[in-house]
């Protein structure tokens, strides 16, 4: 018997043993439960009396450790009694005895004793591992027919067994009569259920529960692939093949002998590369997946058989090549993952490049065997990953899955302590300062600086804009902001010319043109900025009214010293506007009329350079004239025409 916890209500303690005839007590026992069988109802209603009508004990509602030992002693006793009556009148054990109509269901007189004692061990009445202990003998004295028809009672009863007050007291009484059975079993003909046993375990025990774990990782070596080791005769298969086939069944039963040793790696090697050459010189068509009935699950098979008359019908069986490749597979991962503890028990740098040659063969395999080779291939690797992840979780030691509620403490009085405070505010920002002052030279390294060059950058986009490339206009990178806007920065700060042309062409324009084909760059060659022609006119214009300007003083000058009213009419002629030269009368008083007149002039010289450089950009569009050219020229007619003018 499992010590008892404290949580049980069973009363321990030490006191004078009961002297009392053991088998007296126990005939008593059992025929006060004979009689409880009979009555109808559920078992709440008469199981506690039962109880202290058979052991009268001590307390009123538990029993101290001797009162529980002689229940059980009575209650095994009757079980097994009950069981050899059933086999006496070749009867199913479950089903043994009268029928008792409670007015819900009809059960027999062993389904009802084992009702009777699941409602005292769950109440705490009796001890909570007797229901376990009958359970136990229960199978132990059924034949496997009438051990599914227990475990179906088992399996009903699972929610009430799997409470914490029952669990801790017979899990192990549990798991030890789960592994009995199994061994018990047909792995060939009970596969269902041997399953249903399995499930019951998955679902009776925590996923963290260490016996359900192969810790240590051992393989069942004692799984031997037994196949012909002689030729026989009138045989047409090449038989070398066949060993070869079948002896990779002892590396796959036991692959930690594969690594022992490189003759034994090599071996094993050289056997894999002949049967993925006959997979790949045999591939398997459409037709010998549909005609196989792969998707049936009658084409489910514990082992193949090995007879070397099968072996042409099994190399076209989709599902037998799916089989021994899903093997490989299980193998290289098995092998990848390390089994030692430290990385240099894992395989050898070599012997790495080896697996993953191997490996990418058999999911090339893996893909061309029909139905669905790629759905099969992907649940395949997805069910490997997962294995990763288990065989981490058993290395770490099993942790358990489940958390501890933690109560947050609602003492107001209770000082807080203060969080700690971080150099840059947190603590992954303070180990990355901390990370740099140690290793100053990390952030100037120049394989660090990734910012790329213009060129490099907008090439995507140049590729984009080729039309030759074919590439939709929804795929291109001008639809991309974060692209542009990145871009735009870098030509900025390398680019002037080429981020100027943004505001014409937009963002296309900021390609370099030497990214761009012939065709595509004469639609953003870059014109004569408009701005700089008109800054060149300015200032020759400027130059020109300049000296007008000192010719007109000049002339005027001359005028005052002479003093003489006659000559000033004589000499006085129409002077350009740009001069501003004010005629003066004979009294001495400056002209008011020339004054008035000269806007007028001045609008008028406007209006005919206006129109010299509205014809030099008409002559510039058309393309027959250069525009500096007919500037150059503008502006000397517009000279001569002053000079004239001028006195």
């Amino acid at each position: 018997m499992a010590e008892a916890t404290p949580a049980l209500r069973i009363l321990l303690h030490e006191r004078a043993p009961v002297h009392v005839s053991c088998h007296a007590d126990r005939d008593r026992v059992v025929e006060v439960f004979r009689t409880a069988l009979s009555r109808p109802g559920p078992p709440a209603d008469f199981a506690l009396q039962a109880v202290q009508d058979a052991i009268k004990p001590q307390r009123q509602t538990v029993l101290v450790q001797d009162e529980n030992q002689l229940l059980e002693n009575a209650l095994r006793t009757l079980l097994q009694d009950m069981v050899s009556s059933a086999v006496k009148f070749e009867q199913r054990v479950m089903q043994y005895g009268q029928l008792i109509d409670d007015g819900e269901c009809d059960n027999g007189q062993v389904s009802r004793l084992l009702d009777i004692v699941l409602y005292l061990c769950e109440r705490g009445h009796v001890e909570g591992g007797m229901i376990f202990q009958l359970l136990e003998d229960l199978t132990e004295m059924s034949t496997m027919k009438d051990c599914e028809e227990v475990f179906a009672y088992i399996e009903g009863k699972q929610n009430i067994l799997g409470k914490q007050e029952l669990f801790g007291r017979g899990k192990l009484v549990m798991l030890r009569t789960c592994n009995q059975l199994l061994r018990r079993l047909s792995k060939a003909n009970d596969v269902v259920f041997c399953g249903r046993i399995i499930m019951f375990l998955a679902h009776f025990f925590p996923l963290s529960e260490r016996s359900a774990v192969n810790i240590k990782g051992l393989f069942n070596i004692s799984n031997e692939t037994k196949f012909e080791k002689d030729a026989p005769d009138g045989i047409s298969l090449d038989f070398n093949f066949y060993k070869t086939f079948w002896s990779l069944q002892d590396h796959f039963s036991n692959p930690a002998s594969t690594t022992l040793g490189p003759s034994k790696w090599q071996k094993f090697l050289s056997s894999l590369n002949v049967v993925l050459d006959a997979f790949e010189a045999q591939p398997l068509s459409e037709d010998d997946g549909h005609s196989s009935g792969i998707e049936e699950a009658s084409s489910f098979n514990i082992k193949y058989l090995t007879s070397s008359k099968l072996m042409g019908l099994e190399l076209k069986d989709p599902s037998f090549r799916r089989h021994i490749l899903v093997q490989c597979l299980i193998l290289f991962d098995y092998l990848k993952q390390a089994p030692g503890k430290n990385d240099k028990d894992g395989p050898s740098e070599s012997m790495k490049e080896e697996i993953k040659s191997c490996e990418e063969r058999v999911k090339r395999l893996l893909e061309m065997i029909p139905p669905k080779g790629k759905e099969f291939l992907h649940s395949i690797e997805h069910i490997l990953e997962r294995e990763k992840n288990w065989v981490w979780w058993k290395r770490d030691g099993c942790p358990a899955f489940e958390k501890q509620v933690v109560e947050k403490k609602t003492n107001q009085d209770e000082t807080k302590k203060r969080k700690q405070r971080w150099r840059l505010g947190n603590k992954e920002l303070s180990q990355l300062w901390r990370w740099a002052e140690q290793n100053p030279n990390a952030l100037t390294d120049p394989e660090r600086i990734c910012t790329p060059s213009v060129a490099e950058y907008w090439k995507p986009l140049a590729e984009d804009m080729d039309v030759s490339a074919g590439i939709e206009a929804e795929y291109h990178h001008k639809n991309n902001r974060v692209y542009c806007w990145k871009g735009l920065r870098f030509s900025a700060r390398q680019d002037l010319e080429g981020f100027s042309r943004y505001t014409e062409h937009g963002i296309e324009g900021v390609v370099p043109p030497d990214l761009l084909p012939s065709e595509v760059r004469s639609k953003f060659q870059t014109k004569p900025n408009e701005k700089s022609k008109r800054a060149k006119k300015d200032e020759e214009i400027k130059g020109a009214t300049t000296i007008d300007e000192i010719q007109s003083a000049t002339a005027a000058s001359e005028g005052d010293n002479g003093g003489n009213g006659g000559e000033l009419d004589n000499t006085a002629a129409p002077m350009d506007a740009d001069a501003s030269i004010v005629a003066v009368p004979q009294h001495g008083e400056p002209n008011q009329e020339g004054q008035k007149q000269s806007p007028e002039m001045d609008m008028g010289n406007d209006a005919e350079q206006s129109e010299a450089e509205v014809e030099a950009e008409e002559a510039e569009a058309d393309g027959d004239v250069d525009p500096e050219a007919e500037t150059n020229t503008a502006s000397g007619e517009l000279q001569e025409e002053r000079a004239g003018e001028s006195p």
